[in-house]
């Protein structure tokens, strides 16, 4: 996907997603909170300018230039980015009960933990996204046993079609898709088998699959056999074996049709093998771009190459993308992957006002990827402050 493909994607998103009306005319009243004089950048309407942001009861109530009225609460803005509320697709925030108040720091106002828990504890991972302050939902890791040291199905048998349709039908409010986690560490050489056992267990409900690519048994050609509309493919800049690209830097055949079927391609940049810059390099120089950020996120991210959704979002900036798209990519193309999320990415008027203020800064920063490499860039995202249903929290 080149440039002007992903910017015609997110303005025909924006288009078929059917929201409120574009802008309100700011009016004569007190609003509960306006964030004055930030630069908003709103991809969902492809708005990148300064304006002020009204809220009313936990909605975007006006987006407008100097809006001439009073307000509650005032959050100045000014000098920092104005977007909408981060969305983090893969984490793995549900593992620990702080994790929901620690990536809200963040900016992230909505986020899915992806497969941390199968179908003999999934009750634990919902038990925290219940209680998150943000919205929050789970895959359910077709392993029943969940993330395991030794491989989650390195013994075939724990990828149990019916224990997860079982934990599925049992809590539809709370898993939106199944996780399957395929580098060789983790299933041997059972990985086809085990992503066509994630189908089989997904398909009943219409959920996707999360496919977690990267060092495989099997190369990603006939692993991509499997793959339907709307699943998600993670860890997109794996490194080989096995990449999304071959030997060449050439991207797969099979990735590109993929992709033209309607299956999303996810960072997912997390601590080990899954990102390596030669790779990244590639990738991007062949045009095809991610769909999406995320951090693969958990508790030690913060100390890690991760550090946090702003940090990995600030990545691809030395790589061609534009501050707007990568605010896209963990904002309007986020909502788009799972339904439960599609009422979010946007400031449009109506919409929940949940708002990440980021600040940008320039300087020259060091980045890792998964193998103890270093590039420096000369921008990075900061967090600064979150708004969630209206209020600064």
């Amino acid at each position: 996907m080149n440039r002007r493909e992903f910017l015609s994607a997110a303005a025909a998103a924006a288009a078929m997603v059917g929201r409120a009306p574009l802008r309100g005319a700011a009016q004569a009243r007190k609003y509960d909170l306006i964030i004055r004089g930030g630069r908003v950048i709103d991809p969902s309407v492809r708005l990148d300018g300064i304006r002020d942001v009204a809220v009313s009861a936990g909605r975007i109530a006006a987006v407008d230039a100097n809006i001439a009225a009073d307000a509650a609460e005032t959050l100045d803005a000014r000098g920092r980015l104005v977007v909408p509320g981060l969305i983090d697709i893969h984490t793995h925030t549900g593992r620990s009960a702080e994790g929901p108040g620690r990536v809200l720091r963040d900016g992230v106002t909505a986020w899915l933990d992806a497969g941390s828990q199968g179908a003999d504890r999934i009750g634990e991972v919902i038990a925290v996204a219940r209680a998150a302050p943000q919205r929050a939902a789970v895959l359910i890791n077709i392993g029943r046993a969940g993330i395991l040291p030794e491989g989650d199905t390195m013994d075939l048998a724990r990828a149990d079609v019916a224990a997860a349709r079982d934990a599925i039908a049992k809590n539809r409010d709370m898993i939106v898709g199944v996780k399957v986690r395929l580098s060789e560490t983790v299933t041997g050489r059972n990985d086809y088998e085990v992503l066509r056992r994630a189908q089989d267990a997904a398909a009943p409900f219409g959920l996707p699959v999360m496919l977690h690519m990267g060092q495989t048994f099997s190369p990603m050609s006939r692993l991509l056999e499997l793959v339907r509309r709307g699943d998600v493919v993670t860890h997109m800049f794996a490194p080989p074996p096995n990449s999304i690209v071959d030997d060449t830097g050439r991207i797969l055949p099979e990735v590109l049709a993929a992709r033209r079927r309607g299956v999303w391609f996810d960072i997912g940049n997390g601590q080990t093998g899954h990102m390596r810059w030669d790779t990244i390099g590639a990738i991007m120089k062949a045009g095809f771009w991610p769909d999406t950020f995320s951090t693969d996120w958990n508790t030690n991210s913060p100390t890690t190459g991760v550090v946090d959704l702003p940090n990995c979002m600030s990545k691809l900036l030395g790589y061609g993308m534009t501050v707007s798209e990568a605010v896209a990519c963990a904002t309007l193309n986020a909502s788009r992957t799972f339904p439960m999320l599609n009422d979010l990415g946007t400031l449009n008027v109506g919409a929940p006002a949940d708002v990440a203020v980021l600040e940008l800064r320039d300087g020259t920063f060091e980045f890792l990827d998964n193998y103890k490499n270093t590039i420096t860039g000369r921008q990075r995202f900061f967090p600064s402050a979150t708004v969630l249903g209206g209020k600064r929290v």
